[in-house]
């Protein structure tokens, strides 16, 4: 039976791939989007819930690679969790591009009807209705990528930060066991050096009794039995 921890992992995993096809289908969307800008704002809505979703998801998956207690399976689900980052900022980039390539084509198209006629007071503020309603769209729209680029890229040096930190204490728990390697090593050999130290105590312990028994018998025997 698996973990739970390795099936929110799993399911982590299959939803972020979920949303960033579904990011990848809204920005096509957008590329083929002919206007009105009502509509390009619609499908730039759509996908900024979608990126907060992958975000939301990309940072479960973070958080569950740092409960790991295998150091391998951790920094695995690090790089899996590092890769899904780079996708994601390559998505906001197209989508960014996929803005501005509408937003031109919606330009382009709006300019060729006035060109074909009607009144040029109307057109001409339609016109800078529309240049206006089209500045301001683009403007949110790369303010709110540079935010989410700008989250991204705090994110990665945080994780860069835990990762250096995750190195270090490695480094510092590998030099305590080499140096407890030394001491357990140290007191092996003090233990065998005691225990040979104490043979020959023992040893010599029985010989001195020995000699003391039969110095003992012998002063016995010169009292007792003097003529033996």
């Amino acid at each position: 039976m698996a973990a739970p921890q390795d099936v929110h992992v799993r399911i982590c995993n299959q939803e972020i791939v979920k949303f960033d096809l579904e990011v990848k289908a809204l920005i096509q969307d957008i590329r083929d989007c002919s206007g009105p800008l009502s509509e390009l704002t619609e499908l730039n809505t759509k996908v900024k819930e979608k990126f907060q979703q992958l975000r939301h998801r990309i940072q479960d998956l973070e958080q569950s690679a740092r409960e790991q207690d295998k150091e391998s399976e951790k920094q695995l689900l690090l790089q899996e969790v590092e890769n899904h980052k780079k996708q994601m900022l390559s998505n906001q980039t197209s989508w960014r591009k996929a803005n501005l390539t509408c937003k031109i084509a919606i330009d382009n198209l709006e300019k060729a009807e006035l060109l074909q006629g009607g009144d040029p007071l109307r057109q001409r503020k339609t016109t800078k209705e529309s240049l206006a309603q089209t500045s301001s769209t683009i403007t949110e729209s790369l303010m709110g990528i540079s935010r989410m680029m700008s989250q991204q890229v705090q994110q990665s040096e945080e994780a860069m930060q835990t990762l250096v930190s995750s190195s270090r204490t490695l480094l510092d728990a590998n030099e305590e066991f080499k140096s407890m390697s030394g001491t357990i090593q140290l007191g092996r050999k003090l233990i065998t050096k005691y225990n040979r130290r104490e043979l020959t105590d023992k040893l010599l312990i029985f010989l001195a009794l020995a000699l003391f028994l039969a110095t003992v018998l012998y002063i016995v025997k010169k009292r007792l039995f003097p003529f033996l």
